[in-house]
């Protein structure tokens, strides 16, 4: 496909996502790291109008000067902005209205795109790729707003990612050496995986397989979340402050397990992949098992080797700046620099992830206490 059909899929995809939800369903925010659905839709939009359309194609007019203020996310460099804590307030416009800002963003890239200039190719490209992001987001966030929902509506009762099982077991033995990590510089990629550079392992061995629902109920019922022995300090105050005693979505119904999934309520499956695990709760099972997290170098040396992107895989790096990490000038150097502190690595890909959206150097980033994305757990030998 060229750059304009890959446009209208990803866009089509994103709408697709949402022609499941009631018109209710697009406003509510329970939390302030969730986004209403209707909001996603929008600032996606407001992406393309702000670093292309404003910027790049001649005589165009802005849909509503009030949009860069309502769905502006985090970019200082263009202006004021709505709390994120507050996009569940924004009402108005109506969610028809933010249809129509899409199709009326749309109509001006397909113009913007006849004039074939590389740079703004490229920008398409970087617009295409964060839409891809907010898809995955907006999964999460919807299964987020409806398992807050206490009859806990299905979503779609087809998907069944929840319940997804390895293929491979067992630990794969990599030997000591000089590796190379980092984008090739192949394909599209984040300037947060620039800066392709060597670095030396020692010898490790790392699991084939990701931690079952099985594996993780003998942590539970071994006392895991009482046990301040396996805890990082703030991991021990997390779990006790928020009474944290099951992975997210877990129910505890008639003395059984049970799982909100996106495709409503479930019984925990026991051969299934456990998700929706913190880093603090994914480092615990780790010292439980007496093994470790691999760090992000080991999984990318790894990674021909592994099958991955069923959950995101916590690593034991945080997420700091490659050698020679240089961030762009302007509003684009605000999307992945400014954030390379107290945050943790991630690597591979979920079942969430739009389609071509995953590759073995990407940098995923989150602060250790969240997991309402699809995460979960590989271990590494010590």
């Amino acid at each position: 496909m060229n750059i304009t059909e890959i446009y209208n899929h990803v866009r089509r995809q994103s709408e697709e996502i949402c022609s499941l939800l009631n018109t209710e369903d697009y406003v509510p925010q329970p939390v302030n790291f969730v986004s209403p659905p209707k909001w996603h839709l929008a600032h996606s939009s407001w992406f393309f109008e702000e670093f292309l359309l404003k910027k790049h194609l001649p005589d165009y007019k802005i849909y509503d000067e009030d949009f860069c203020f309502l769905f502006n996310s985090y970019y200082n460099t263009v202006g004021n902005r709505s709390f994120r804590a507050e996009r569940g307030h924004i009402t108005r416009p109506t969610v028809a209205q933010v249809y129509d800002y899409r199709n009326y963003v749309d109509m001006h890239i397909q113009l913007l795109l006849q004039l074939k200039d590389l740079q703004i190719h490229e920008l398409v490209e970087l617009g295409i790729n964060h839409e891809q992001q907010h898809q995955e987001l907006l999964l999460t966030d919807i299964k987020y707003i409806l398992g807050c929902n206490p009859i806990f509506p299905v979503y779609d009762e087809n998907i069944n990612w929840e319940n997804q099982q390895n293929s491979d077991s067992g630990f794969l033995t990599f030997s000591e050496g000089i590796y190379e990590v980092g984008h090739n510089g192949d394909g599209f990629s984040f300037d947060n995986e620039h800066g392709r550079h060597k670095i030396y392992l020692e010898e490790f061995e790392i699991s084939q397989s990701l931690i079952t629902n099985a594996e993780y109920l003998e942590f539970i019922e071994a006392g895991g979340y009482s046990n301040f022995n396996y805890w990082l300090d703030e991991g021990w105050a997390w779990v006790n402050e928020n009474e944290i005693k099951a992975p997210l979505y877990w129910h505890k119904i008639d003395n059984e397990w049970h799982m909100f999934t996106m495709a409503g309520i479930q019984k925990v499956d026991p051969e299934a992949i456990v998700t929706h695990i913190s880093f603090y709760e994914a480092a615990a099972f780790a010292e439980w098992k007496d093994m470790r997290l691999p760090t992000e170098f080991e999984w990318e040396a790894a990674s021909f080797k592994l099958d991955w992107g069923k959950r995101w895989e916590w690593t034991n790096s945080a997420y700091l700046p490659y050698p020679n990490f240089k961030k762009a000038k302007g509003a684009i150097g605000e999307y992945n620099g400014k954030f390379m502190i107290n945050q943790m690595v991630l690597r591979g890909a979920s079942c969430a992830t739009a389609k071509h959206h995953s590759r073995s150097t990407y940098r995923n980033f989150f602060h250790p206490n969240e997991r309402w994305q699809f995460t979960g757990i590989r271990l590494a030998k010590k």
